[in-house]
């Protein structure tokens, strides 16, 4: 039975069994369907739970649960919802076994991702609860004419739709751990007075209902955020029925560029705003003066963290030839240490789509420098670490994203050779550049068409402090910050005589 966060009260222990089903949380209830579909995990295919599945019904009410509740919610004061959000944060840490079960159970996610995105969870109450009053401020600029004064103020933008990708397509699942970019973005919206319907991926019910748990235990006021899930086979009809209602003002989709162009179509054909996180294929930059140990260590966890399954995750490793075979034994040695165990993925499907295209990469005269390729684990959601050169624009991994435990090094001459194929992506989402040079460091860093670029550190990276986000096809807008607060309001003018 699950523990009930409505009423504030809750057990650190997991509240889901196998003869469990996971409720969809409506109007501050915690309300369980008749319809539903098994959860199965990962680690051994083993059915956790079932989940309760939404339909178009389900989505009405968590909408008109929404509307009503935004009538108050967005006329509270800053500091009633700042505390909210810092009690969120102790909830986080008091639950913090409770959540990494799931997230272990549901998507595989090893500890250190697992602390990596539960910390992001915690800071992520922090820093929206100390910026709100900031971020709420409206302010009077100075107008040409004469005897006339105006006003910016700041508003909510009504209800807001949060998505995570689901895995009813053909297409990598991104559901990382137990906070994601979507539930993340979640809390800016409603701080800023916003309600929220936040639509989970199927794999990780569990996970998103402990995000509305914590927030209701918090004192989150009932309709402010309502959750759906459902039925692979029903993901059609439930998202065109959320994006195409009048009632949601706006669009927050976190998955693959392939999916997030359909919402983002969707979107504007219902004239909706929306902010895009979608998809990477982030390059490292290893210059001749690089610490190569550093480089390697920060190499290895960025493309091999999670398995790969992070949309940051370093993809091409672009090396100058003066160091590049200590740079390829360091990393290689590296991985052997670092990543030891086999990387469990969320699904088969990063798997198999990894294995397709090493085999291309390898037809085609790709080096295998680490790894198997061919390598079968005995289950079928587990695959090693694999490391290959020699990869030219023939080669299908040259240009898909691979979201799984494998990485391409290029041998490069010089850095412009370095920025050119950094640059030969549709994706811009993170990247890195090693060097002792920190001006060189800089000049590299604003050449590269990316939405972030680490310098001396891993390209997977994110706090709640800096805005992230990406160009391109990795998506638009922005996370965290002021910037991913001021994404939830719209600008109103007013402007009157003396």
């Amino acid at each position: 039975m699950a523990a009930n966060g409505a009423n504030g009260t809750h057990s650190s222990a997991p509240a889901f069994d196998t003869s469990s089903t996971v409720p969809l949380w409506l109007d501050g209830k915690e309300v369980k369907l008749s319809s539903t579909f098994d959860v199965v995990s990962p680690l051994d295919q083993k059915t956790l739970y079932k989940a309760s599945s939404a339909d178009e019904e389900d989505v009405e009410k968590a909408i008109a649960s929404a509307e009503k509740a935004f009538k108050t919610w967005s006329k509270t004061k800053p500091n009633f919802r700042r505390d909210i959000f810092l009690r969120a944060a102790d909830e986080f840490k008091k639950r913090v076994d409770e959540l990494k079960h799931y997230s272990y159970t549901e998507t595989g996610a090893a500890e250190s991702m697992f602390a990596f995105e539960h910390n992001l969870a915690y800071e992520a109450c922090k820093s929206v609860a100390g910026l709100i009053q900031v971020a709420t401020t409206s302010s009077s600029p100075v107008v040409g004419e004469e005897g006339t004064n105006a006003l910016l103020i700041k508003e909510p933008h009504g209800v807001v739709l949060g998505m995570q990708s689901s895995l009813e397509r053909a297409l990598c699942p991104r559901p990382t751990g137990v906070f994601t970019t979507s539930g993340n973005s979640a809390q800016k919206q409603r701080i800023m007075g916003n309600t929220v319907i936040l639509k989970g991926p199927e794999a990780a019910p569990a996970t998103y209902w402990a995000i509305s748990s914590i927030l209701h235990a918090a004192g989150l006021p009932a309709g402010c955020l309502n959750t759906i899930y459902h039925r692979p086979a029903d993901a059609s009809k439930v998202t065109t029925a959320l994006i195409s209602h009048p009632a949601i003002k706006k669009v927050n989709f976190t998955g693959s560029t392939g999916v997030g162009a359909i919402i983002a179509s969707m979107s504007g054909k219902y004239l909706k705003p929306c902010v895009m996180e979608l998809g990477g294929k982030a390059p490292s930059i290893v210059c001749e003066d690089a610490n190569i140990q550093n480089a390697a260590l920060q190499c290895a966890l960025g493309a091999f963290l999670h398995a790969g399954q992070i949309c940051m995750a370093t993809e091409r490793i672009l090396v100058n030839r003066k160091i590049a075979d200590e740079f390829r034994e360091a990393l290689k040695q590296t991985v052997g240490q670092v990543f030891a165990d086999t990387p469990q993925l969320v699904t088969a499907a990063p798997v198999t789509k990894n294995k397709k295209l090493l085999d291309d990469a390898v037809s085609k005269g790709a080096k295998v420098v680490y790894g198997d390729p061919k390598h079968n684990d005995e289950s079928s959601t587990k695959m090693k670490p694999v490391i290959i050169e020699n990869v030219n624009e023939k080669m299908d991994i040259y240009h898909t994203e691979s979201f799984g435990p494998t990485v391409s090094i290029y041998i490069v001459e010089d850095d412009e050779e370095a920025l050119r194929i950094a640059n030969d992506t549709d994706y811009g989402l993170a990247s890195a550049v090693f060097t002792e040079d920190l001006r060189r460091g800089l000049s590299l860093a604003r050449r590269i068409e990316s939405g972030a670029v680490h310098i001396n550190g891993m390209s997977v990276h994110d706090e709640p402090a800096l805005p992230h986000g990406g160009v391109k096809k990795s998506g638009f807008g922005r996370f965290n910050g002021l910037p991913g607060l001021e994404e939830w309001t719209r600008t109103k003018v007013v402007t009157w005589k003396d």
